[in-house]
């Protein structure tokens, strides 16, 4: 028996070592598949460009430390950086750019990881009105330095009473004398309302535009009557016109025998009737000069252009175009006026 002791120890010391062998073996693997269960793969969208590595961090932030990824306060980091890293780990990045914006009389620098002009509108409270003005689409992705100008446009209508003036109306009458002028009928101002619509941008105006008138109260004419029967020497407004001298004259009437524009006086001059100016007349030119102007009672206006073997003195003949005005007028004697 005592010769088989040593075996049974040989036995048992062979039996410890492959046990020891095994626990080694079972320890390493177990520390192995602890330390590849830290790694974790990983994919990184850094402003669109996609990057994938592996890694054995435990959260977002050291993960990107490791690789080089640098992140600025402001951007955009999704899951956040102190969130726990997980296995195929997808994260988006959205970095910063440096925008400036023009908007109501002020100018502001914004940094912004938005990804276009809608979305940073949005995300800074930016409300733009139906009327406003924008220098740059709201779909234009952000990039370094872009200027966005945005211009508030606001829209008033107002109403104004204007007032319409009246107008002056003036009715000839030949049954009056010319020196007759009188107001029958007062003016008096009416009113209209007009609507004015009022763009302005940035509260300066920029245009305006009547969109609608609407008479309120009519005006009323004034009215006056004008006598024409010619009696005394007046303006078209019936002021009295100076002259130098008046006298009687037998006046007798003679008309175009060579047809109206064809008839010439013995001054040269073409005969015309023009009741709104001044006719020719014959006249004793060793008492009034040809040129001279003059007022016929109940005639007009006249000049001295014209003579004959029958107007001698205080006489004068007074135009007409046709044979039967120069009958209705016949022989009248009338007062002459010497014009100045």
């Amino acid at each position: 028996m005592h010769r088989n002791i040593p075996k049974i120890f040989l036995a048992i010391k062979n039996r410890l070592k492959l046990l020891i062998s095994i626990a080694v073996i079972l320890t390493t693997i177990a520390a192995t598949f602890v330390i590849l269960s830290r790694w974790k793969t990983i994919t990184v969208l850094v402003d669109g460009k996609e990057i994938t590595f592996a890694t054995n961090e435990d959260t977002i932030s050291t993960a990107l430390s490791e690789k080089n990824i640098n992140i600025s306060p402001n951007d955009i980091v999704e899951p956040a950086l102190d969130s726990k890293l997980e296995d195929k780990e997808n994260i988006t990045i959205k970095h910063t750019v440096n925008v400036k914006i023009s908007i109501d009389g002020k100018q502001l620098s914004i940094p912004s990881p938005e990804e276009n002009v809608d979305s940073l509108l949005r995300a800074e409270g930016i409300i733009l009105n139906s009327e406003d003005k924008i220098n740059i689409d709201k779909g234009t992705k952000l990039s370094e330095g872009l200027e966005i100008i945005i211009i508030r446009v606001e829209t008033k209508t107002i109403t104004e009473s204007i007032p319409l003036s009246f107008k002056e109306v003036v009715k000839e009458d030949s049954s009056l004398p010319n020196t007759k002028r009188e107001v029958i009928q007062e003016g008096k101002s009416g009113e209209k309302q007009v609507t004015t619509e009022i763009v302005y941008e940035d509260g300066k105006e920029v245009s305006r535009k009547v969109v609608n008138e609407k008479v309120a109260v009519s005006p009323i004419d004034r009215i006056i009557v004008k006598g024409t029967y010619p009696l005394m020497p007046v303006s078209s407004s019936g002021d009295a016109l100076a002259y130098s001298r008046v006298f009687k004259a037998k006046a007798t009437a003679y008309w175009a025998v060579r047809g109206v524009g064809k008839t010439y006086t013995a001054s040269g001059r073409k005969a015309v009737w023009d009741p709104n100016g001044y006719s020719t007349i014959a006249v004793d030119p060793s008492i009034i000069p040809y040129g001279t102007k003059l007022f016929v009672e109940r005639y007009g206006f006249a000049i001295a252009a014209d003579t004959g073997t029958a107007i001698i003195g205080n006489t004068i003949d007074v135009y007409f175009n046709t044979y039967n005005e120069a009958c209705k007028w016949g022989v009248k004697y009338v007062n002459v006026y010497v014009l100045k």
